[in-house]
């Protein structure tokens, strides 16, 4: 097996709602905010070589949303999806399965592009795209609070096409590439589980979206269930700890992967990680 970071840029978010009752005088401190109370956070995603599949776990933001809506979350940097993956000597028709954590647009929008004749369709034609049965009726029949977070342009056209396949809870795609499923952020996001030259790394989504929330009650205002966020994060990171799991941050700016410590204050950040040096 063989593991690539891909990069697919930067955008911007409210650093409140990424740390939810933090206060500004402590998050600040992690993440620095803009003018606008704005804060740069990744969109890290994650290639798997495994014989002959090739499996991307989330996809960005894509680049197929109006002027208007970027202008909402400011899109930045000069990596793409696509450079990634060519930098990493892959193109998009390589792929063989699309993971998808959770069907949010800052992690689904690159699953699907507009052709040259104005159609959404699948930016991996090749692929099979993996989502959990439960939260794929979720986003399809979005309640009030989370529908501006879930466009059908990223959505429909993967079952349209046919390319659509379900996942349960906990369920592999193939040996050592299993799931975890938590309810707290939005209805049964998974993050992958890996195992990797005889080390575990699990791709945190947006339970963890970042190394600075791995304090407990750091839990993003974003998150429907909150105070079951509050449990997942324990049970997850108690169980991390207690086998030496390797976490990799989705949407921290700076950091990777890394390992964990049990410390006074409760388990913290131990090593700052790359996948490309494990």
């Amino acid at each position: 097996m063989k593991l690539y970071t891909i990069d697919t840029g930067f955008f911007k978010l409210d650093g409140g709602a990424m740390f939810g009752v933090v206060p500004k005088t402590i998050w600040q401190k992690i993440n620095p905010s803009d003018n606008n109370n704005l804060c740069d956070w990744a969109m890290r995603c994650l290639l798997v070589e495994e014989g002959n599949r090739l499996v991307l776990i989330d996809c960005g933001l894509g680049n197929k949303q109006s002027e208007k809506f970027f202008s909402y979350y400011q899109p930045f940097g000069d990596d793409t999806l696509d450079k990634s993956l060519r930098k990493n000597g892959f193109r998009p028709d390589d792929i063989t399965d699309v993971f998808l954590t959770h069907l949010h647009f800052d992690h689904c929008g690159g699953a699907v592009k507009i052709d040259n004749n104005g159609k959404y369709i699948p930016a991996f034609p090749n692929a099979t795209y993996w989502s959990h049965s439960n939260h794929w009726e979720w986003a399809v029949n979005p309640n009030p609070r989370e529908k501006a977070s879930f466009l059908k342009e990223n959505i429909l056209p993967i079952k349209e096409n046919g390319q659509l396949k379900m996942l349960d809870d906990g369920e592999e795609i193939f040996t050592g590439f299993s799931n975890i499923t938590v309810y707290g952020h939005t209805e049964a996001m998974m993050l992958p589980k890996i195992t990797y030259k005889d080390k575990t790394i699990v791709y945190c989504a947006d339970l963890l979206p970042s190394a600075g929330h791995l304090p407990i009650s750091y839990v993003m205002a974003y998150d429907v269930r909150p105070l079951i966020t509050l449990v997942e994060k324990e049970k997850f990171l108690n169980e991390a700890m207690a086998k030496n799991w390797l976490l990799y941050f989705e949407h921290d700016k700076k950091i990777e992967a890394c390992s964990i410590i049990q410390t006074e204050r409760g388990i913290r950040l131990k090593d700052e990680l790359k996948v490309s040096e494990i």
